[in-house]
């Protein structure tokens, strides 16, 4: 392994490898197994399923990404589900760092694009883990339940090739696409997401979103596993 890649085995203030939580799950669910490959699925497949899909999650400090936090809490959107699994992988001994990308997404709920306001993610999170000597990237934010009232195949992860979203859901329809990558980081850069989302979404609803997380005191806005499919 290459120096460079001990800084993405070191636990950070948001991505608190080091926390107990952390290490208890991360040895629950590698239990007996060996081979890194096989112990990054494992973890992939808990991230994914186990910790729902929120999109209505708070966002704008550093704590609302923080891999603890997020395992407690059990629902988050993709960067915090990110940070968790990158969390879990270093807790494992696998260098794992965060990756930020922008995606187009051409299925969603009517509810979601309107408190949105647009059909692009800005931001959106995926984790890269250093298997057999080169970056794999992995993508942990719909859980199956969610892809299933989507239409959409849960998107699987084998440890050998990149696991991004699918481009086309169940129905041939447009599902995801990817418009720019940001690059990846040792930990979540929070300041540069929020600037980012405010850039994408525009100051005034980044703050009413802000207030209003303030006022439901950290809970979710919104229920996404209830809303409408958004489809075409």
């Amino acid at each position: 392994m290459k120096k460079e890649h001990f800084t993405y085995l070191t636990p950070t203030a948001i991505i608190d490898s080091d926390h107990k939580s952390i290490g208890d799950f991360a040895e629950k669910m590698r239990g007996n197994l060996k081979d890194p490959i096989e112990t990054a699925v494992k973890l992939y497949l808990a991230v994914r399923d186990d910790i729902l899909y929120d999109p209505y999650s708070p966002f704008y400090l550093p704590e609302h990404y923080r891999a603890s936090y997020v395992l407690k809490r059990g629902r988050s959107f993709c960067i915090p589900k990110a940070s968790l699994l990158c969390a879990l992988g270093r807790a494992c001994g696998i260098p794992s760092r965060v990756g930020l990308a922008d995606v187009r997404n051409h299925l969603a709920t009517k509810q979601l694009i309107a408190f949105i306001g647009t059909d692009l993610f800005a931001y959106h999170g995926f984790v890269e883990f250093y298997l057999e000597g080169k970056w794999v990237k992995a993508t942990p934010a719909f859980n199956s339940s969610l892809c299933e009232r989507h239409h959409v195949t849960p998107l699987e992860f084998n440890g050998r090739e990149d696991s991004l979203f699918q481009p086309y859901n169940l129905k041939n329809q447009k599902f995801m696409e990817y418009v720019a990558f940001h690059g990846v980081y040792a930990d979540v850069p929070v300041e540069q997401i929020v600037v980012g989302w405010e850039k994408a979404y525009g100051k005034d609803r980044i703050k009413s979103w802000i207030k209003r997380f303030e006022e439901a005191e950290g809970r979710s806005l919104s229920d996404f596993e209830t809303e409408e499919v958004l489809e075409g």
